[in-house]
Parts: structure tokens; C-alpha cells; sequence
């Protein structure tokens, strides 16, 4: 079947059903629509049998959807309609909440109703994390049925107003910065984190601040610094700490409100987006290798907040990390590769690196690079950093290495996962292994590890078409080894538990000598610092180059700008610039 894809932004929903419905042998293609005249334009040039709209801001005209099947995907449940749906759903503390398909008519969200699957919402999950994870496994099997059910060509619709309508739906208008407002004063960890959930990581909670507004991004618990409520505590890892009426919490990101006619500020480490303003407060450092009784995991004892942990499980050590929008930056890399290390001297088997739900990495921290004074020697600083943490993987010979992706990993983030000994990846994970629609050649050793996993064919297939591969598809490529079928609470546990079961298997001793075995030949065909070397130099000149696409496209990417549509080679599909593309996925 012919389905076009219609979306505001090729976000991570709109990826995974555009990879998942490939799959199934359907001829996509995808347009970001900003207007109607967009979606006009878009059906003129397809002419598909289904439109298809996983996540779409704009109404599509009269004209459209009377003549064609055009099927909304909301990110609410039977009854409920409106712009906000999940962030209401998230501030009123709800505890199950669904997925609507249904077709579009002249009311907005009220047609009728092609599928719908419910999800619980997990405690303590931010708007986004839930959005590319059980919102997202809800609304593929949605769309999935939709799908089958309009080739069927005998599905009976349903009205929506002869359905019954889940608890908490209903109509509700868009949520204004006035309910998301955080009464400092007031308001408990409990309700600030309730809020902020509600807004992560858009459009993020307006608050002042040391002079300035802020839009507020993601929030974790404290249970061990007190102070007065809205007092600015501590500082962690480019994290702020700030004191509620009960207790505190963390706060990784802020955006700077911008003015009327700037440019769309950008998120930032807290820290760094506070530079010259912050006053002087201690760091509140963890450990290099934080464990459970460190961190939040035990945070009803009195834990606290880290974006890197790890856990042992006999011969399984897990070294997980959590990075706002998958983003590393210099100082994460650093951070993390210490931590690595620290890993190496504990007495196990096999190490785990990644294991957590949401993003395992999307390379390089575009935010952090556009705000430095030198984007260029930033950027140059930033690739040798993820590079420093992909070889010490890589030359990792004592044991044996998973990376394991419970969510979404793109760029060096999918080179990095490459590097380990397999790749294991939960069933509702999209890979983007690919640099070219940031205008970049890439490094993190792909030259090496691409074509050792797919061979060189497939690895410059998927370089140049630079299309999203669903999970299933990465390991038909042979780009990932275990699909790991599980809800994205479980991923953990799951992983972990299949870890041991390698660790104890007869294979594992034979494996790990194998490894040592390849490790030496490569050294003696194809040195990793000759791979690096012809890789950062192609690097070196497109960064260091001002008039290189590269610094156009990440402007327009962390500013939220309209770039220049690009049309794919070797596919029909188009898609928006890399400013659309999402590397940090939106919801």
C-alpha cells in the first residue's frame, strides 16, 4: 500500500512508524507539512492510498480529507481531545492513560475511531521518556491495526460518541505556562516534579531565576539537601539543585525565554546556561562509579539523583547512563569513560553499558556545542571525547561487552552501542546510523565497525539513505544481535538477567578468547589509530571549515529553525532538514 506520512516534525513517533511500516513491505514516504498548503502539496505529489499523521500540529484542509482517508494517531485515550492531552494527563497524576487513532473530520479529535490501545504510565516518567516509549509501543500497535483494518476495506467505524470514554478524557484546551507555573513557596517535590514531568522536554516550565526567565527541563528527586523553598542548593554534573517546601530537586536543563524576534534559545546544561549569573555553591559530587545506595533508585531511604549508575549482579556488572535527549557532551563523555573504567577494575564477567529505559545516546551535544565561543574547537573537543569513549570499548579484551539500548540511538550514539561485543536492543528502539543530515562525515571508528557488522554494501546503504531502522530490522542487518521484547519498565531486568545466563554459558570463555584473537589481527590489518586518524581528518575540515553545511544545519537544529527540505537519494521519501529530524526526539 502507498501511505504518506504527514508531520510537523519527523519526530521519534513519526520515525518509528515510518521504519516499522517499511517493514511490513509498505511504500512510504514522509512530508513535513507546516500548513495546509503543505499537506495539499504533499498529497498532490503522492497520491497515496492513506495518509497517515503520527504527530501533526497543523489542521488538514476540507479539501484533503474528503478525498482521502487521512488518519490522526492522538496521544490520548477514547473522549479525550485537545492539544495537551499527555500533559495533562501527566499533571493530574493520571495512572493509565491511551492512544487514539482516528480519521480526520471537521472537528479536531473528534472523528471516528479506526484503533485505540491503552499504556500505564509508569510513576516518576516525563513527557517525553513516556511519549518514545509506552505511549509509543501503544500507538504502533494502534496504527499497526488502522492499517490492516483500512486494507481490509470491510472495518466498520466507530463512532466515537457511541464509545465509552476513558477516566479523566475529556475535552481540555491547550495547557498555558499559568498551570504549569511552580509556586516555590508551596508547592511540594512531589507537585514541582509533577509539573516539570508534565512539560519535559517541551515546551519545559517558565520560572525566574537569578534575574533572568527560564524554561525549566526534567526533574529528579533530593531527598538529602534542604533549604529555603526556591533557594539554589547544590550543583551536580551541569545540574542545579533547588530546595522545595519539603525536600528539593534536580534540575539538568534550562532554556533562556527568548525575546520577541531572537532566535529560539536552545537548551542547556543548567550550569552552563546560568554561566556568569550562578553564585557560588558547592558541588555535590558522587562517587566516579555512583552505586544503588548513592542514587535514586533508593531514594525513599534518602537517595539522590544521578545520570550516570551501576548496579552488580554476580558476574554482571551494569553501568547505565541517562543523558537529557540522548545529547553527550565533552564533559559527559569524560564522565562516563572514568566511570567505564572504574567499571573494569570490578570482578566481573560481563559489562552491560547503556541498560536504561529511553534514549542509549545520539553522539555528540550540538546544544552545548553552538554555545560555546568556538563552536568549531568545541566540536572539535566534543568527537575526540565520544572517540576516547568508543576505543577504550573497543580494546576492551578482559571481558565481554553489551550495549544495550532500551530506547532510540542515532549517530556516534549507534557507533558507540557498535563497539561492544553485541548490541542488544529493546523491540521499540530506532536506530539512525548515519551523520549526513547534519552535513557531517562522521567518526567513533563507524569506518571500522559498520562494515564489520553489515558489510560494506549495507554500510553505504545506510549511510547515504539515512533512514531510521526499526529495531527487528537492525538485527535482519545484522546491526544489532538480540531483540529484546519487553515493556519498557522491564528492559533492565531483562537485559540483566539474560547477561547472567551469558556470563554462565559454556560459550562465554570461547567467545572472550575469539575476541582477544580478532583484536589482535585487526591491530595487525587495520590499526585503530589509523581508522581514527583518517576519520577525524575528515572531520577536522568540515568543523574547522565556517562555510561547511555542518554549522548551518546545527544552528537551524538547536534553534528550532525551518531549514532547506532535502530530497533522499536512492528513495522517493522527503523528509524535512536535520532541524526536523529530531536527533533529540520531541514530543
Amino acid at each position: 500500500m502507498r501511505i504518506l506520512l504527514i508531520a510537523s516534525a519527523y519526530n521519534s513517533l513519526t520515525q518509528r512508524v515510518h521504519a516499522e511500516l517499511r517493514d511490513r513491505a509498505h511504500t512510504v514516504a514522509v512530508e513535513v507539512t507546516a500548513t495546509g498548503d503543505d499537506v495539499r502539496a504533499a498529497v498532490e505529489r503522492h497520491a497515496p492510498d492513506l495518509l497517515l499523521a503520527p504527530m501533526l500540529k497543523t489542521v488538514v484542509p476540507r479539501d484533503v480529507w474528503t478525498r482521502h482517508t487521512c488518519l490522526i494517531v492522538h496521544p490520548g485515550p477514547v473522549g479525550d481531545r485537545g492539544p495537551s492531552s499527555l500533559d495533562w494527563a501527566l499533571q493530574e497524576g493520571a495512572a493509565e492513560w491511551g492512544v487514539t487513532v482516528l480519521q480526520a473530520e471537521a472537528e479536531m479529535d473528534a472523528g471516528p475511531v479506526w484503533a485505540t490501545a491503552g499504556f500505564l504510565v509508569p510513576p516518576g516518567a516525563g513527557k517525553s521518556d513516556l511519549y518514545r516509549n509506552e505511549l509509543a509501543d501503544a500507538a504502533l500497535d494502534a496504527v499497526l491495526t488502522a492499517v490492516e483494518r483500512f486494507a481490509s476495506g470491510t472495518f466498520a467505524l466507530a463512532d466515537q460518541r457511541t464509545l465509552p470514554s476513558a477516566p479523566g478524557a475529556r475535552t481540555r484546551p491547550p495547557m498555558r505556562q499559568e498551570t504549569r507555573r511552580i509556586a516555590w513557596a508551596e508547592d511540594t517535590t512531589e507537585t514541582v516534579l509533577r509539573k516539570l514531568r508534565a512539560a519535559d522536554s517541551q515546551p519545559g516550565v517558565l520560572d525566574t531565576l537569578l534575574g533572568g526567565e527560564w524554561f525549566l527541563h526534567g526533574g529528579h528527586a533530593e531527598h538529602r539537601l534542604r533549604g529555603l523553598p526556591g533557594e539554589l542548593l547544590a550543583t551536580r554534573a551541569g545540574a542545579v539543585c533547588r530546595a522545595t517546601t519539603d525536600g528539593a530537586v534536580w534540575i539538568p536543563e534550562l532554556r533562556e525565554r527568548s525575546r520577541p524576534g531572537e532566535p529560539r534559545a536552545c537548551k542547556l546544561p543548567a550550569t552552563l546556561a546560568l554561566a556568569g549569573r550562578l553564585p557560588r555553591l558547592p558541588e555535590a559530587p558522587l562517587p566516579v562509579l555512583p552505586s544503588a545506595e548513592d542514587t535514586e533508585d533508593t531514594e525513599d531511604t534518602g537517595g539522590t539523583w544521578s545520570d550516570i549508575r551501576y548496579r552488580e549482579h554476580g558476574p554482571v556488572g551494569v553501568l547505565s547512563f541517562s543523558f537529557p535527549g540522548g545529547a553527550m557532551s565533552t564533559g559527559h563523555c569524560r564522565r562516563l569513560l572514568a566511570a567505564y573504567r572504574a567499571a573494569l577494575e570490578r570482578p566481573t564477567t560481563v559489562l552491560v553499558l547503556g541498560g536504561a529505559r529511553d534514549f542509549f545516546s545520539n553522539g555528540i551535544h550540538l546544544g552545548v556545542i553552538e554555545a560555546a565561543p568556538d563552536p568549531a574547537a568545541e566540536s572539535w573537543a566534543n568527537i575526540n571525547a565520544m572517540n576516547d569513549l568508543v576505543e577504550a570499548v573497543l580494546t576492551t579484551a578482559d571481558r565481554l561487552v553489551v550495549a544495550a539500548l532500551g530506547g532510540n540511538a542515532a549517530a556516534g550514539g549507534v557507533m558507540l552501542a557498535l563497539a561492544a561485543d553485541e548490541v542488544w536492543c529493546r523491540s521499540g528502539s530506532v536506530l539512525n546510523p548515519h551523520y549526513r543530515l547534519m552535513g557531517l562525515y562522521g567518526s567513533e571508528y563507524w569506518t571500522y565497525t559498520l562494515p564489520r557488522r553489515v558489510g560494506p554494501t549495507a554500510a553505504e546503504r545506510l549511510m547515504t539513505q539515512a533512514l531510521p531502522v526499526s529495531a527487528a530490522k537492525a538485527v535482519e542487518l545484522g546491526l544489532a544481535d538480540r531483540l529484546v521484547e519487553c515493556a519498557p519498565a522491564r528492559f533492565t531486568a531483562e537485559v540483566t538477567r539474560l547477561a547472567e545466563l551469558w556470563a554462565a554459558s559454556p560459550g562465554a570463555p570461547a567467545r572472550l578468547a575469539e575476541k582477544k584473537a580478532e583484536s589482535e589481527l585487526r591491530e595487525a590489518l587495520t590499526p585503530l589509530a589509523a581508522v581514527r586518524a583518517r576519520e577525524l581528518d575528515r572531520m577536522r575540515r568540515i568543523f574547522f571549515d565556517p562555510g561547511s553545511p555542518y554549522h548551518a544545519l546545527r544552528r537551524a537544529f538547536v534553534h528550532k529553525q525551518t531549514a532547506p527540505v532535502r530530497e533522499r537519494s536512492a528513495s522517493s521519501e522527503r523528509i524535512g532538514s536535520a532541524a526536523e529530524t529530531e536527533q533529540v526526539a520531541d514530543s
